[in-house]
């Protein structure tokens, strides 16, 4: 996958399209990655008899990573990702500025 968690995200598809956020959790197996405040979803829950109250909870829901392109650091802009080798180890970098992420 070409995100990784604590990376700065702009969604580029969906209901959230044009939000940017940081990323939170990322499944790789899945392909999906968890946005922070991003796809807010509501999930009811009862009471449980631990002192735990019941309601309405708010929380995000994972988003295919198919729908997020990464900011580029330097020019706070969406750009995709490249790969090379510096020092024999494999490095990220942004397509549009060809800096390393």
């Amino acid at each position: 996958m070409f995100v990784k968690t604590g990376d700065k995200v702009k969604v580029i598809a969906g209901k959230d399209k044009g939000k940017e956020g940081t990323i939170l959790a990322a499944m790789p197996k899945q392909s999906k990655v968890i946005v922070e405040g991003l796809n807010i979803m509501k999930k009811h829950t009862r009471p449980t008899g631990m002192g735990q109250e019941g309601g309405i909870v708010e929380k995000e829901a994972p988003i295919h990573v198919s729908n997020v392109q990464l900011i580029d650091p330097s020019s706070n802009e969406p750009t995709r990702v490249g790969y090379k080798e510096e020092d024999g180890k494999k490095v990220r970098y942004a397509k549009k500025s060809g800096e390393a992420l």
